[in-house]
């Protein structure tokens, strides 16, 4: 069982630090789809907090989108029609899949009806999908304006991955892009699917919701750091930056400094160098993590260790996403 750990003393309200908990472990696939929460008296015995509170979090989980609450029965984490299964499927995405049924068995019937043989049908269906995953699928990665740094990173990643065209879009142009747009598959992080899928569904767009790594390894290493260390995290992603601080809060509390930047602002990135005893960073700000080592080795006493954390985006994630787009 994950054991959620909240500080009492710190700025950042009880409800705050269990809701990120939560929705880290969520994102990274530790409390994976069909998952079931536990019970609000089983979290307040681990946490200490009251069970209104708990019942509190767990209504903003399911308020955007997380979670799914079923009569009698408990909170599951909801499913997003991409795990193999749908009984935790939202209503309208259950309806959009029974309409695209109904369109697909309309067109089988008329080419049937026009002397088609049902191999010819298939054919010709499968070289029509082929031809365009082919020459024209798109991939849009998906992110909030004010956390268009997440979105960097996913498409650094996918870029490296798949074999066709990645753009990056904020969520706030999507619908005008969609306008524009014959063929896409939308991609996001698990942290932004609700709004995403809101506005994607009506344009009958499928948006695949992408699970960040666990950062397993790395949060194992900082949970042995001595007390009075400094810690810096250095990534493109404000939100990720964000809510590593909150997660290392709740796990060592005060016991460790937390300091965060991002690769293009110099002034706060060259002071987590002087500070801080380990950096971890995201792959595509580690060059100007180390460059910034590099440039300061002359003003501080020891450098500090780096950490590159190689991913962003679950390996599963890359592997499923593959499959959908007839990747291999």
């Amino acid at each position: 069982m994950i054991q959620f750990r909240i500080q009492p003393d710190s700025e950042i309200p009880a409800s705050n630090q269990l809701f990120n908990q939560i929705r880290f472990a969520i994102a990274c696939r530790q409390y994976p789809p069909g998952y079931k929460l536990p019970s609000t008296r089983s979290l307040a015995m681990q946490t200490g907090l009251h069970r209104n509170t708990i019942s509190k979090v767990y209504r903003q989980l399911e308020e955007e989108g997380f979670v799914e609450s079923l009569a009698g029965s408990g909170i599951y984490v909801r499913s997003r029609g991409d795990e193999g299964g749908s009984w935790l499927q939202s209503p309208a995405i259950k309806k959009q899949n029974e309409d695209g049924y109904k369109l697909v068995q309309k067109a089988l019937n008329d080419m049937l009806a026009q002397g088609y043989s049902l191999n010819q049908a298939r054919e010709l269906f499968l070289g029509e999908i082929d031809w365009r995953l082919r020459c024209s699928a798109q991939v849009l990665v998906v992110v909030p304006s004010h956390d268009m740094g997440a979105g960097e990173l996913m498409v650094h990643e996918l870029e490296i991955s798949l074999n066709i065209p990645v753009r990056l879009v904020a969520m706030e142009e999507l619908t005008a892009v969609l306008d524009k747009t014959s063929s896409a598959t939308v991609v996001t992080s698990r942290y932004f699917i609700s709004d995403v899928e809101a506005i994607a569904a009506p344009k009958a767009v499928r948006v695949i919701p992408l699970d960040i790594y666990d950062y397993a390894r790395e949060l194992s290493l900082l949970k042995t750091l001595p007390r009075e260390n400094c810690v810096g995290i250095v990534s493109l992603s404000a939100g990720i930056a964000r809510a590593a601080e909150v997660i290392l809060h709740g796990l060592r509390g005060d016991e460790l400094l937390i300091m965060t930047a991002q690769p293009k602002d110099a002034y706060k990135l060259q002071a987590v160098v002087k500070r801080a005893q380990v950096i971890v960073s995201d792959q595509a700000s580690f060059p100007s993590v180390h460059a910034a080592v590099q440039a300061l080795l002359n003003d501080i006493i020891r450098p500090p260790k780096l950490i590159k954390v190689e991913n962003y985006i679950g390996s599963k994630s890359i592997s499923l996403l593959k499959r959908e787009l007839g990747l291999g």
